[in-house]
């Protein structure tokens, strides 16, 4: 029988720690506080936007299917993903792991802006052939996403339409080129040129670009960071020009180390509809990966200053908040008894569409066997959601009487270096395996196909099942000094018992660059033919 599992998780809410008070707006706000991170996940790169009384935030998933994930608050707090901008890219076979791989490539910093009605993002992924998407919509709620047009590779870029109806790419470091304004393509004979040179002090990475304007001036905001300089850590630096083609000047907008996790840079500002102003900036955690910081922003002789009156972040703020409004979040449990996959759930690379349904058994996720291969990061159709810090679990309910000889089934704490609980069927013989397992490329071809090779994998424990059900959870805890998961496995879902080792998690740019993902998984290692079905992904968060 399926468990019958609690409400959707109210991530906005819960993770912002949300306590509200006295009732302060008429349309539903309240005064509260929030907690930071706003969103204690992976949410990196955020670019956002206000249209009217709605806030709307674009982020990187790069070799995650759907890609793009737009997500849309009343409060800047309480967040809801309600699309993705595109289901597959196609430009290589690679996202369908032929000839190699995408892991940390794919879409990478978006941007999105609304011009005359109209929402438009534009992505460049980070890999061949280097051509950038622009898409549109009216609605991002309502209406898919639609592509206008394909243009030049920017990389981090901002697009920006002028108040004279001309277009443009902020990018790169300090880089300026206009389209057409149509957007069809770069205009030819238009500005081109870089705009912004290097000071002595900007001797390492200065990228993450965010264009907006005020008052009749240019912002250009990045992240700068020196990587071995004693006593430096990330910030975030502003340059303003009276002109969109210069000349600009800088200043530092915020140098602050927060909660012992080091600096905090790259991101945007926003304004609300009674004139504040709030800045949302990503934070390097490790394991959980990047994580938005929300804080005021003080326009100081004309300059948007981000932080407390002396640069400092805090913990926690007060502001009004819609606690009813966008509040399903970012991830959440799952009964898979829709016709339609949840909005919390991304492919690792494009999917197998024929290899996966939540049709052929109603109430159940179908996960057939899409590949034959001999470990989980070329595996097709694993499927991952977001996993959530200070300290969150997940439980999975997997009927595995649809296996064959060779099939591998399981749960994963995913990411280059992964925690991992498999099923493997061997005859008609079934073992529950703990691994940690680690992807590794082709050094030949490592910054160019990422082809796997020779990937590892530890085993630390393993148990004979001699069932077709069975429990298996993942507890995450991210908290300074920590970022370990546990494992766990029950026959009944009431006796649990731990298996295997403590995995430490972690955050490696070289592999996936991205925090560890919940994934479940299923492939052959023999021949094509079985599969498992997941009765439900119960998912819990502690504080």
């Amino acid at each position: 029988m399926k468990k019958l599992i609690a409400p959707l998780l109210i991530a906005g809410l819960a993770l912002a720690g949300c306590n509200a008070q006295t009732a302060s707006k008429t349309d539903g706000g309240v005064m509260g506080t929030f907690t930071n991170p706003v969103l204690y996940a992976d949410v990196p790169d955020p670019c956002l936007i206000r249209v009217d009384s709605f806030y709307y935030m674009i982020s990187t998933t790069m070799h995650l299917m759907p890609g793009a994930p737009v997500m849309k608050s009343k409060d800047l707090v309480n967040w809801e993903t309600v699309s993705y901008v595109f289901q597959t890219l196609t430009d290589t076979p690679k996202y369908d792991m032929e000839n190699g791989t995408v892991y940390g490539r794919g879409q990478w910093a978006s941007s999105i802006r609304y011009h005359n009605g109209r929402f438009y993002v534009f992505f460049s992924p980070n890999d061949e052939p280097y051509r950038g998407y622009i898409y549109t919509t009216t609605d991002p709620e309502k209406e898919p996403w639609t592509l206008v047009s394909r243009v030049p590779h920017f990389h981090d870029c901002s697009l920006f339409f002028d108040d004279d109806g001309r277009v443009y790419m902020f990018y790169g470091t300090g880089e300026l080129r206009e389209l057409n304004a149509d957007l069809s393509d770069v205009k030819e004979g238009g500005i081109r040129k870089r705009i912004i040179e290097r000071d002595a002090t900007e001797t390492g990475l200065l990228e993450g670009t965010h264009a907006l304007k005020k008052d009749g001036k240019y912002y250009v905001m990045m992240i700068s960071m020196v990587y071995g300089e004693p006593g430096r850590i990330r910030r975030e630096v502003c340059y303003r020009a009276d002109n969109i083609e210069g000349p600009y000047e800088k200043k530092v907008i915020l140098e602050s180390e927060f909660e012992e996790y080091g600096g905090v840079g790259q991101g945007f500002i926003v304004d609300t509809p009674e004139g504040d102003w709030y800045g949302v900036i990503f934070q390097d955690r490790g394991g959980v990966g990047r994580v938005p910081i929300l804080m005021p922003c003080h326009w100081i002789d004309g300059w948007p200053m981000l932080g407390n009156e002396d640069g400092s972040i805090s913990k926690t703020y007060e502001k009004i908040l819609y606690p009813n409004a966008y509040n399903k979040g970012i991830v959440g449990s799952d009964d898979f008894g829709s016709d339609k996959l949840s909005l919390y759930w991304q492919w690792n690379h494009n999917p197998v569409n024929d290899k996966w349904s939540l049709a052929e058994r109603p109430g159940y996720l179908r996960l057939k066997t899409a590949r034959v291969t001999d470990n989980l990061f070329a595996a097709r159709n694993t499927i991952t959601q977001r996993t959530i810090g200070p300290k969150s679990g997940a439980t999975v309910s997997l009927d595995l009487s649809g296996m064959i000889d060779g099939d591998v089934a399981g749960f994963s704490a995913f990411n280059g270096h992964s925690g991992t609980l498999s099923v493997r069927m061997e005859g008609n013989k079934k073992t529950l395996v703990m691994t940690e397992d680690v992807i590794n490329f082709d050094p030949v071809d490592r910054e160019k196909d990422k082809i796997i090779k020779d990937p590892t994998s530890e085993e630390k424990e393993r148990v004979a099942i001699n069932q077709d059900n069975i429990y298996l959870r993942i507890d995450c805890d991210f908290t300074r000094q920590q970022e370990l998961a546990t494992f766990y496995y029950s026959l009944d879902n009431v006796e649990w018992k731990k298996i295997g080792s403590d995995f430490r998690m972690r955050f490696d740019y070289r592999r996936f660059f991205m925090g560890t993902k919940f994934a479940i998984f299923n492939y052959a290692t023999k021949t094509l033919g079985g599969h498992v079905d997941v009765d439900y992904f119960d998912f819990t968060e502690q504080k």
